[in-house]
């Protein structure tokens, strides 16, 4: 199954809204990957494996699953997790893409691959669909995070020194 959305974080039309940089919500997106339970309430452990320039190893733990993967940071474009196969997992892939269409406008394109084909039988189709509107509300819920910390200054320059 391969799903796209996007979130809007910076709208210009919309003066309640308090507008990030592309720089705040870069570091917010880089927390995720490196603190994933700041964001994800369910996952029980997060170990960071071997770095490297612009890479590094994680082991997920959520109860008895483990998941091992692989984060690729693009600075100030994207975050791209790779998952390989592994037991009953299949290879997936999770990217989200900070895109910028308008100098006042920032959204985050967030495109999952689960290494599958889209279902034909009417089950699948009904999971395939609660899978989407599952990822669709964690990756509002990351947004709304990465806004919360920004407001508290946690994404600021100065706060990361």
């Amino acid at each position: 199954m391969k799903f796209e959305h996007l979130i809007e974080v910076n709208d210009p039309m919309n003066p309640l809204l308090d507008t990030l940089t592309r720089e705040q919500l870069w570091r917010g997106l880089v927390i995720r990957a490196e603190s994933p339970k700041l964001f994800i309430p369910h996952l029980d452990d997060c170990e960071i494996g071997a770095r490297e320039s612009g890479t590094f190893k994680r082991r997920l733990r959520y109860g008895e699953l483990v998941v091992e993967d692989t984060v690729l940071l693009t600075p100030l474009q994207e975050v791209r997790y790779e998952v390989p196969a592994q037991g009953e997992i299949s290879a997936s892939t999770l990217v989200m893409t900070i895109e910028a269409p308008t100098s006042a406008m920032l959204l985050v394109r967030f495109t999952y691959d689960d290494g599958k084909e889209e279902s034909l039988d009417q089950a699948s189709k009904m999971y395939d669909e609660f899978k989407k509107s599952a990822y669709q509300e964690a990756d509002i819920d990351t947004i709304r995070i990465v806004r919360q910390m920004a407001g508290e200054g946690k994404l600021d320059a100065s706060y990361l020194n």
